[in-house]
Parts: structure tokens; C-alpha cells; sequence
């Protein structure tokens, strides 16, 4: 009798692998050739001076691509698979309150790990510090970015948890997008000027790495999940709500605060 042949497949598996690494690499510096173009050309025509220490702009260039290139595939491989399988558990489960209670945490804790909203508050913090809204000592500073981060984690989570419910009952979400920027509106014009532009920040710095891969998984998985339900019409737009909520609660906390 012959013995199996273990491992016959692997150096077909293991080059199909390597060329689907070399098309994520490929695809990551196309989409970086835009920025390396505008930073060269204003580099070298617009400003006239050579590149500061060329080696290792060249070197952060290749870790930039090998990043891009990782964290892509990470989310390919890991984040949006999860998203998607627990929001069609959720679904299946047919608890209204669990998946609110999902939908909420998942907001709340992406963003507060969110490292473009950590950077955005510490500096909005050093900022106000500066100008005197606040008392300019370290441990104020640090206070005022926890709350910020905080407000806009609580907003995210608020924005999931009515975006789910959307999906659920089939509500058309441009009207639910106009009366947020309405009520966006009339905030702007009660609200402290200091505040307006951190509240507007906000908004644009929660949809970023974090929170951006999982939300829009968790949408597409529920709205497949749920009979009569688009994915393409319904499953995409929490993104939307995650955007337009942490604006309303950061004018809300800055005329509270």
C-alpha cells in the first residue's frame, strides 16, 4: 500500500500565497504613487531643494507600504469575517436587546481605541490648554482629552445602535441623515466658536482604521442576515451615522463643559 503523500500541495499553496502577498504590496504602492508624485514634484520644481536625508524617507517609504499592505490584508482575513459572522449570530439569536447592546459596545470600544481621535484630542487639549479654556497643567489637559474621547466613543455608540435599528425597520436613511445635519446646524450656532471645528474634527476621525472595517461589516452582515433586507441598500450607512453623531455630542459637550 502507498503511504499519502503529505504535503504534495504545499509549494502550490505556498506560491499562490506569495502572488496574492505581491498583489496586496502592488496594490498598496499604486495607491501611495498619487502622494509620492505630489510630494516629489513640490519637492523638487515647486520648493527647489532636495530631499532631506533621501535614505531614509526611501526606508519610512518601503515600512509605509509593508503597513498598508499588512493591515489590509489583516482586515481581508480577520476583521470584516468576524464582523459580518456575529452580526449574522445576532441575528439568528433574535434578541433586539443584545444586538443593540452588541452594536453600542462595538462603537463605543473601537473608537475609544481609535488612534487618530487619541491624536486629535491631544492636541485639541494642548490647544485649549493654550488659550485658556482650560487650566494649562498636564493632568487638565489629560482630563479634557479622556472626556473628549469619551463623548465622541458615546456618540459612536449612540450612532450604531440608531443605524441597527435602521436596518431593522427599513427606515430610509437620507431622512434620518438630514435631520442630524439640521440639528448639526442650529447646535453650530449655540455652541462655544472654540468648539466648533474639535466637533466637525470629530466627526471626520472616527471613521478611520479602527472603527471603520468592523461597522461596516457588522451593517453588511446584519442587513444579509435579515429577510427583505439589501446589503447593498441597507447594510452600508452606519459609517454615515458614525460620522454625523460625534459632531452633535461634542457641541453638546462644549456647551455643557
Amino acid at each position: 500500500m502507498e503511504a499519502p503523500k503529505i504535503g504534495k500541495t504545499a509549494p502550490g499553496n505556498t506560491a499562490h500565497a506569495i502572488r496574492n502577498l505581491l498583489q496586496v504590496f502592488t496594490g498598496s504602492f499604486r495607491d501611495l504613487v498619487p502622494i509620492i508624485l505630489v510630494i516629489a514634484f513640490f519637492q523638487i520644481v515647486v520648493l527647489r531643494q532636495p530631499f532631506p536625508d533621501l535614505e531614509r524617507v526611501l526606508v519610512g517609504l518601503v515600512f509605509v507600504i509593508v503597513g498598508l499592505s499588512l493591515f489590509v490584508q489583516g482586515l481581508e482575513t480577520g476583521l470584516f469575517p468576524l464582523g459580518e459572522s456575529m452580526a449574522h449570530a445576532f441575528a439568528r439569536k433574535g434578541s433586539l436587546a443584545a444586538l443593540l447592546a452588541f452594536a453600542f459596545c462595538l462603537g463605543f470600544g473601537t473608537t475609544v481605541a481609535e488612534p487618530a481621535l487619541i491624536a486629535v484630542a491631544a492636541k485639541a487639549a494642548e490647544v485649549a490648554g493654550g488659550a485658556g479654556a482650560i487650566v494649562d497643567s498636564a493632568e487638565a489637559r489629560s482630563d479634557y482629552a479622556f472626556q473628549l474621547r469619551l463623548t465622541v466613543a458615546l456618540a459612536v455608540g449612540v450612532s450604531l445602535v440608531l443605524g441597527v435599528f435602521r436596518i431593522l425597520k427599513g427606515w430610509p436613511i437620507h431622512y434620518l441623515i438630514i435631520a442630524g445635519y439640521i440639528i448639526v446646524v442650529a447646535l453650530t450656532g449655540l455652541a462655544p466658536p472654540e468648539i466648533v471645528g474639535i466637533a466637525y474634527d470629530s466627526g471626520g476621525v472616527t471613521t478611520s482604521t479602527m472603527t471603520v472595517p468592523l461597522v461596516a461589516a457588522l451593517g453588511v452582515g446584519l442587513a444579509t442576515a435579515i429577510r427583505g433586507r439589501n446589503p447593498l441598500l441597507d447594510g452600508f450607512g452606519l459609517i454615515a451615522f458614525a460620522s454625523l453623531m460625534p459632531i452633535i455630542f461634542v457641541l453638546v459637550f462644549g456647551m455643557l463643559a
